[in-house]
Order: structure tokens, then C-alpha cells, then sequence
């Protein structure tokens, strides 16, 4: 239910955090599963926010296991469908609990469920395919084992930036690999080889190989040219967008700037805040000029803010 909920506040808010996503094969984003998606992660939870929202049906996650550490953050991240997976890094200990996970997203499988992995096992904040991880062929193959009919769906999410606030998006939905295509029951090894073989020959097609001070490269991938009618309309509301938000925005992002400082979160962060912090302000606006005025007209401020600030989006600088 709560799952259920957040996503439509998600999807509704989603373009307020990223000006422009294209998807190619969208007509999968309808798959009625069992679906794996095995990913690229390029830009920490946001990844996972975002494939989560455009699904049509829910989508459990796989994330690091030291997120689960404190109680109630675990009992959170369950209720939003997200289970650990535990590297060597975190305790050689844990790695009896892949175990554990890797049943439950069986269960998840044999429901038609949809489970989203990170092939790579590491956010980097750059446009380039890393090495694949072992985790997504051991969780497919050992599900066509026990005899699991799922598809495993390369996917390649692409920013337009790391740092700037209102991105585009690419994202690539590949071609599924199926059972028949891997000797699964062959000896580990080789079937984990193989299936990371037709993986990363998907992914390495999709992932843009951008070297961060290719300016040019990025502006001719990412840059969405903007007809002069859609400035000229947008204008307005864009500088409204800008003055009001601007205290927000900078305000989370400072509170960004004081937590936890690990390379390649600091723009999920950022989205993270104001998917929380936002509603907040809106109803704080619109309450105090409700009280200020004694009418009930401010709570039109409840749809003209947000367009606002999606007309700011539409019209800021879209490159770093």
C-alpha cells in the first residue's frame, strides 16, 4: 500500500527532477514478469527511483547490505521492496545472507514479480560500462535451475549530468536473454561467463563512453533543443519558479552538502530531499497565505508552484 502510494507522488513528481527521458523500447516498461533488470548504476538510489516509477508493475530492488544495518531503516527499506545483498566488503560473515535474498526473489519470480539488480555492483558517477559483477547471472541462472522461466532484461540508464539538478535522461531497455540462450546447467563457471558475455555485449551498446571533459560529446548526446515559443511561455513562470524555490533548493542542498559524503550520492540526495521535504513546503506556502489572507484562493498555489518550477526546469541550463 505505502509502495503503491509513493510511486504515484513519484510519478507525478518526476518531472519536476528531470527535464526530458527517453526511453527506447518503452512498450517493455508493460512486462508482465518474471522479469530481472539487470542495470547499470551510474547514479546511486536514483536508479532505482527512477526505473521504479516508469514500471508498470511494482519493482523490487537489490541494494548493499550495510543500509540494513539499523533496524528501522531495514524495516523501511522492506516496506519499499528493496532486500540487502552483501559484498566481501561488508563482512565476509553476511554472505550466508545473499542466500536468504536470493529466495525471496525466487518467490518474488514465481509471482510474475519484477526484480531490479546493479550489475555492476559499485555506483561511479561517470558514462562508462564497468566490469559486471557475478550477482545477476548467479540470481538468473539459479532461478532457471529451479526451473523459473524469468527474462533478463539488460537496461542502460544515461544522465545528462552527475551534479545539475532537472536532467535528461536515456534510457535503454536491450534485448531480453532468455533460458535458451545460456548453458545454464552447464558447470558455474562457464555459465556465469557466458550469460556475463551476452550481458555486457547489451550493455556496452547502450552505455554512452563519454570522458567527462568531452564537452562536445555530451552537449550532441544530451542537449534537448528548446522551440523559441516554449521560452517565450515559459518565461515567466520560469523566473517565478526560480525566486520562490530558490530557498528550498538551497537549503537541501546544503543539508545534501552535510551528510554522508561517499563519492557518487550527492545527486540522489538531492532528489531524495525534495521528494520529501517539497510537499512540506508547499503546504507551508500555501497555509501562511491562506491565514495571511483569510481565504482559500492561495490553495490554487498547490498546482501554480509546481508548474513553475517545472517551467524552470524546462528553460535552466542543461549541461555543466
Amino acid at each position: 500500500m505505502l509502495y503503491s502510494f509513493i510511486k504515484i507522488i513519484a510519478r507525478l513528481a518526476l518531472p519536476l527532477y528531470c527535464r526530458n527521458i527517453r526511453i527506447s523500447n518503452r512498450h517493455l516498461l508493460q512486462h508482465k514478469g518474471p522479469l530481472l533488470l539487470a542495470v547499470n548504476h551510474p547514479n546511486s538510489f536514483l536508479d532505482a527511483i527512477i526505473l521504479c516509477t516508469l514500471f508498470n508493475k511494482p519493482v523490487h530492488s537489490l541494494a548493499r547490505g550495510d543500509a540494513f544495518k539499523n533496524k528501522w531503516a531495514a524495516r523501511m527499506l522492506y516496506l519499499f521492496r528493496i532486500f540487502p545483498v552483501y559484498r566481501v566488503t561488508e563482512g565476509v560473515e553476511n554472505l550466508e545472507e545473499n542466500y536468504k535474498t536470493f529466495d525471496q526473489c525466487k518467490e518474488v519470480f514465481r509471482k510474475n514479480g519484477i526484480i531490479l539488480i546493479f550489475s555492476e555492483g559499485r555506483c561511479i558517477n561517470e558514462w562508462h560500462l564497468r566490469p559486471l559483477r557475478k550477482g545477476t547471472a548467479r540470481l538468473a541462472i539459479s532461478s532457471w535451475n529451479d526451473g523459473i522461466g524469468l527474462d533478463v532484461l539488460p537496461v542502460a540508464i544515461n544522465y545528462s549530468s552527475f551534479k545539475r539538478f532537472g536532467k535528461n535522461i536515456h534510457i535503454f531497455l536491450g534485448d531480453k536473454i532468455t533460458r535458451e540462450q545460456v548453458a545454464y546447467k552447464a558447470v558455474d563457471g562457464i555459465a556465469i561467463r557466458q550469460f556475463n558475455d551476452l550481458l555486457r555485449q547489451q550493455l556496452s551498446g547502450y552505455v554512452f563512453e563519454i570522458a567527462k571533459t568531452d564537452k562536445e560529446t555530451l552537449h550532441e548526446k544530451f542537449y534537448v533543443r528548446q522551440p523559441l515559443w516554449k521560452k517565450i511561455v515559459l518565461a515567466i513562470p520560469a523566473a517565478v519558479g526560480f525566486i520562490v524555490h530558490a530557498p528550498l533548493y538551497l537549503a537541501i542542498k546544503k543539508m545534501a552538502d552535510g551528510m554522508n559524503k561517499e563519492p557518487g550520492h550527492f545527486d540522489s540526495k538531492i532528489v531524495g530531499l525534495l521528494f520529501l521535504l517539497y510537499p512540506l513546503f508547499l503546504l507551508l506556502v500555501t497555509s501562511i497565505l491562506c491565514l495571511l489572507t483569510h481565504r482559500w484562493l492561495p490553495v490554487t498555489l498547490l498546482l501554480i508552484l509546481p508548474f513553475t518550477a517545472w517551467s524552470f526546469v524546462q528553460l535552466k541550463k542543461q549541461l555543466d
